[in-house]
This record gives C-alpha cells, sequence and structure tokens, in this order.
C-alpha cells in the first residue's frame, strides 16, 4: 500500500520536473539553430550566385596582325559578343605573348591561311610559294592565371578556325605545375589556410575571453605562423602545387592567415556567440566566391568582380600565381592588399581592447556602488549566492564550448 500511493506522487513530481526542462532544451536548440541555417542561406546566396551561371563579361582577347582582316575580325567579334568579349589587334605574337603574361589578354588569335611577310607571327606550318607561308589557326592562351577562361576563349575561337577548313592549335605560353593541371590547387590551398584560420578565431575569442587582449593578440599572430606554415608545406613538399617559390607564398599566407585572425578576434569582443557567422560571411562567403580561384571576376557578375579587386583571397590567390607564374607582375599590388587587411586587423584589435577597457571601468564602477549600498546585505548572503556564481560560470564556460564546436564543425 505504501508502495503504491508513492508511486503517483513520483510520477507526478518526475513529471513536474521534466516539463519546464524540455521546453527550455528545445528553446535552447532552437535558438543555436538560427546559425546554421543562416548559413545556409549566406553559402547558397554567395555560392551559387557566384559560380552557378559563369560567362564572359568583356573578357579581353586579342587578334593578332595589323591588316585589314585582323581589324574586321576584331571588330566582328565585338559586335557578336554583345559585351561578352572585348577583342583588339595586336601587331605580333610576341606583343600578345607577353599581354598574357601580364594577364592583360586571356587568349591571342592567329588566323590561318596565308601569311604575309612581316606580321610578326612565329606559328609557321608548311612552306608554300607565293609572297608568304600558308599557317595553321592557332590560339595563345594562358592557363596558369585561369583555365576557365582558356577554356571559354578556345570555345569562342574553335568554329573560326572551323570555318578555315582546319583544326585549332593551342599553345599555352603559361602553363601550370605539372602537380595542378588545371591551376585550382592555390584556390583549395586558400580554403584550407582560411579554416585554419578562422576556425582558431573561436578558441582564441571564446576560451581566452579571460586573457588579456594583448595576449589574445600575439595568439592570433602566432597561430598565424603555423597556419602559414602548414599551407607551405601542402603547396610545396606535400602535394607540390607549386614548385619555386615557397619562401614567397609562406609570406602571403602569413599575411592572409594573420588578417584573419586579428580581425576575428578583434570581431569577437563584440559579436560574441555570433563571431563564427561574421567571420564565415566575411572569409568564405564573400572571400571564396571573389577569390578568382575558379573563375576570374571576367567570368562573374559586377558584384562579385567589383570584390575581387580589393578582398583578400583574391589578392592571396593572385599574389601566389603573379609569382609562380607570371614573373611578379602585379604582385606588389596583391601584397599591398593583404598589408592592407592585416593592418584593419590591428585596427580591430586596438577598437576591441579600448571597447572592453571601458566595460570593465563600467562594471567595477557598477559593483562598487552597489556594494556601497547594500554591503551589509551582500556579506550575508555571501554563501547562497556562491552557488549562483558558479552557475554562470558554468553556463558561460558551457557558450564558449558550443561557440567552438559550431567554428570547428562547420
Amino acid at each position: 500500500m505504501t508502495a503504491d500511493r508513492r508511486r503517483p506522487d513520483h510520477h507526478s513530481d518526475h513529471r513536474s520536473d521534466r516539463h519546464p526542462a524540455r521546453r527550455a532544451d528545445l528553446r535552447h536548440v532552437v535558438t543555436h539553430l538560427i546559425t546554421p541555417l543562416l548559413m545556409c542561406i549566406g553559402m547558397g546566396l554567395a555560392y551559387l550566385g557566384a559560380f552557378a551561371n559563369p560567362s564572359p563579361h568583356h573578357l579581353p582577347v586579342a587578334i593578332v596582325g595589323t591588316g585589314t582582316h585582323a581589324q574586321v575580325l576584331a571588330q566582328t567579334i565585338n559586335d557578336t559578343a554583345h559585351g561578352a568579349l572585348e577583342a583588339r589587334t595586336v601587331p605580333d605574337r610576341a606583343t600578345a605573348d607577353d599581354q598574357l603574361k601580364k594577364q592583360e589578354i586571356f587568349g591571342a588569335y592567329l588566323a590561318g591561311g596565308n601569311n604575309p611577310t612581316g606580321t610578326g607571327s612565329k606559328a609557321t606550318a608548311a612552306p608554300s610559294g607565293g609572297a608568304g607561308t600558308q599557317r595553321t589557326p592557332e590560339l595563345l592562351v594562358a592557363t596558369a592565371g585561369s583555365d576557365t577562361s582558356a577554356t571559354v576563349v578556345q570555345k569562342v575561337f574553335t568554329p573560326l578556325a572551323a570555318q578555315q577548313g582546319a583544326p585549332l592549335k593551342v599553345t599555352d605560353v603559361a602553363p601550370t605545375a605539372e602537380n595542378d593541371p588545371t591551376g585550382q590547387g592555390i584556390f583549395f590551398l586558400l580554403v584550407a589556410i582560411s579554416i585554419g584560420s578562422y576556425a582558431s578565431v573561436a578558441v582564441i575569442g571564446g576560451a581566452g575571453a579571460v586573457l588579456p587582449m594583448r595576449l589574445r593578440a600575439t595568439l592570433a599572430i602566432g597561430t598565424s605562423f603555423m597556419v602559414s606554415i602548414i599551407g607551405t608545406l601542402f603547396a610545396g613538399p606535400v602535394f607540390h602545387l607549386v614548385d619555386h617559390g615557397l619562401w614567397a607564398l609562406w609570406s602571403m599566407a602569413w599575411l592572409y592567415s594573420a588578417g584573419i585572425l586579428l580581425i576575428g578576434t578583434g570581431l569577437h569582443t563584440f559579436l560574441k556567440r555570433w563571431t563564427t557567422l561574421g567571420v564565415m560571411t566575411l572569409f568564405v562567403m564573400l572571400n571564396f566566391t571573389s577569390s578568382g580561384g575558379i573563375f576570374r571576376p571576367e567570368m562573374q557578375n559586377g558584384f562579385f568582380a567589383a570584390l575581387h579587386s580589393f578582398w583578400n583571397g583574391a589578392g592571396f590567390v593572385e599574389g601566389t600565381r603573379s609569382h609562380v607564374y607570371f614573373d611578379d607582375h602585379g604582385l606588389a599590388g596583391h601584397v599591398w592588399t593583404l598589408v592592407g587587411w592585416l593592418l584593419v586587423g590591428l585596427l580591430m584589435i586596438g577598437v576591441a581592447a579600448l571597447a572592453e577597457k571601458r566595460r570593465r571601468t563600467t562594471e567595477a564602477e557598477a559593483v562598487a556602488n552597489a556594494g556601497a549600498v547594500a554591503a551589509a546585505a551582500v556579506a550575508a548572503t555571501v554563501p547562497e549566492r556562491a552557488p549562483g556564481r558558479a552557475a554562470v560560470q558554468t553556463e558561460a564556460e558551457a557558450e564558449m564550448e558550443e561557440e567552438m564546436e559550431e567554428a570547428v564543425g562547420v
């Protein structure tokens, strides 16, 4: 009888204890689902907006030659391309080669047929009688600058060669490394360095929140050194994505990583648990899509093409290409882009340090004022409030743990 009487009471207590906890737990989970859902929306808009429908926009190409035929062909391409291509004429093959290596053009077409002496072309086939030589239609490209752009240009000029009844000869004046045939290895190296950098932000900003800002900044700089070294090992000895210039690549990788870590560490002071979403927006959604690693800006819409001109991922990708494949042409500008982002990171650290100092001062004044008014009451309730402090501390630690799990999991 005694046992039977206890069972309903026990069941009732169990339901009353569990029901509020379940609602609180559900609300907690739903609240934290906001972050991945926003990431889903952001990633979809960014990646599909940048990569779903690539098409050329004023992609510069050249027709080699100084005669009327070359000028007419260039004008015809401009008239029929409707803004997709921008064709110009260059006097000779050497000029075309130079502009390709400076990435001023992404394809140069040498028409077939009789080649009058003096056009400067070196692409000759079997000699024929008459005043010149018989030349096979040839297209010069630089796949190291962008394999996708080279492919698009080839699709444009292949039908022109077919109209002359000859196959199109394609010559690559700036080929990629042997172990990176598409040239996209640099982009995936960017991805690895980026993830190592922004995932570390949650650890430094969350677990290191109790540390002074100068110490967190030092940890960020040290972590960027480690991330850049790992990236350089991937690029060189491990996967052989590049066959020279590893010291310069390491320097750019460090500038890139340090900029992300410093900016993220500074942002954590203001964004807290939303820091992961913030750094992913800056350094994944907007960064990877505008880097030029898959499609150059000439193959994207105006928004991502504009970001390419100053975003840090583009600075790293284009700087690496410039140093490894294009004799450092334009390298200084890309390095300055990375330096600019590093300076932004240092500025962010300074602003965050001032904000934290002001916050601590305000909190200290509030505690002092409250203590002066209710010193006796506080002293009397210290034993009862201690567990409350422990609970708050446990909650803060749990929040930091969740933040780091979200960042690393992503």
